[in-house]
């Protein structure tokens, strides 16, 4: 689709600001927080657009449609209401059932744990969270477990709240048994002194 794709540190603050750069920037987390914002010169020219009698059929449509939009989201935080409404409006349009949608996006297999460690500040992160810069060595091993498994990425990042780390891994579904063998918990074996280990 060519859409432009960011990603930033947890949580909304972060995620509506970078949104906000945009003439229309759509955001959300995993557990559903997140919205679709419209510029205000993106918002003024769609209204100005959809009035436009001199339009072309198909460019006045489209600019109704987004007109729509804009008075559907909710903007400001987001809500499942109009986010739901909006849903079944695109659905509608497209001539899909949610079964259909549903189709669309697979899941690859993953794994998420969390580690307890004493001091969470041990791990420093870039790139949002998605790169270890410290302890030495930790982001080469999780690179080196990234590459055997084809459509995989891993990570790991300290928690926001609590001592804790995070640690995620995908990859195809080719490798879902072999992920369940070569977890990302094997990563923290020569961590475990220096961070005080403890899986939860």
């Amino acid at each position: 689709m060519k859409v432009p794709v960011h990603c930033v540190n947890t949580g909304v603050k972060f995620l509506h600001h970078k949104a906000q750069e945009f003439d229309i920037g759509v955001y959300f987390e995993a557990n559903g927080h997140g919205t679709v914002l419209f510029s205000k010169t993106a918002e003024s020219k769609i209204r100005q657009m959809s009035q436009d009698q001199s339009q072309i059929r198909e460019k006045s449509n489209a600019a109704k449609m987004l007109e729509n939009t804009i008075d559907l989201i909710n903007q400001t935080v987001g809500d499942a209401i109009s986010d739901l409404l909006t849903i079944e409006a695109i659905l509608s349009i497209k001539g899909l059932t949610v079964q259909q949608w549903d189709l669309i996006y697979t899941d690859l297999p993953n794994r998420q744990l969390k580690v307890k460690v004493s001091d969470r500040q041990v791990i420093a992160t870039v790139d949002a969270g998605r790169r270890a810069v410290s302890p030495a060595g930790l982001q080469e091993n999780i690179d080196a477990l990234v590459k055997k498994y084809s459509l995989s990425r891993a990570f790991v990042r300290p928690s926001g709240t609590e001592d804790v780390i995070r640690v995620y891994a995908e990859a195809d579904t080719q490798v879902r048994s072999a992920l369940k063998t070569a977890t990302p918990e094997q990563i923290w074996k020569e961590y475990r002194d220096d961070l005080g280990y403890a899986r939860t």
